[in-house]
């Protein structure tokens, strides 16, 4: 698990791009932890570029065998781009949910949204809880 994103609760990584005086970027996925307790993924539902997005709403829907689950935008802002290649190839999830396996990248409207996520410990911690409950 990569430790230089930004984690949500809801199990959503951010991994932010931009200049420091410019809007940022952030591109999203779902963490290897998520994606292991889902299993066998069967479809994953993404929204239009352009779509305006809240920080802790639905974007997305993400399904396997066992059941439905939302997928939360960790930011307000609006999509630039989703990922339509997951469609055709949920493996890449699994393979490289770091990297190829992103959702959508958001333009980031307003920052504040960004205080409320998890670095790398924080996550960890929060995993460590789950398993142990």
């Amino acid at each position: 698990m990569p430790q230089d994103l930004l984690y949500s609760k809801t199990h959503e990584w951010v991994r932010l791009s931009g200049d420091k005086a410019g809007p940022k970027t952030a591109a999203v996925g779902l963490t290897a932890f998520a994606l292991e307790l889902l299993t066998d993924l069967v479809h994953v539902e993404l929204p239009e570029m352009g779509r305006r997005v809240k920080a802790e709403e639905p974007f997305g829907e993400i399904e396997s065998v066992k059941a439905v689950s939302d997928l939360y935008s960790p930011v307000d802002g609006r999509i630039v781009q989703s990922n339509t290649e997951l469609a055709d190839n949920l493996d890449r999830l699994a393979d490289d949910p770091y990297g190829a396996g992103w959702f959508v990248k958001i333009k980031v409207s307003d920052e504040s949204a960004l205080a409320e996520l998890l670095d790398f410990a924080a996550y960890q911690k929060q995993c460590e809880g789950e398993i142990t409950e």
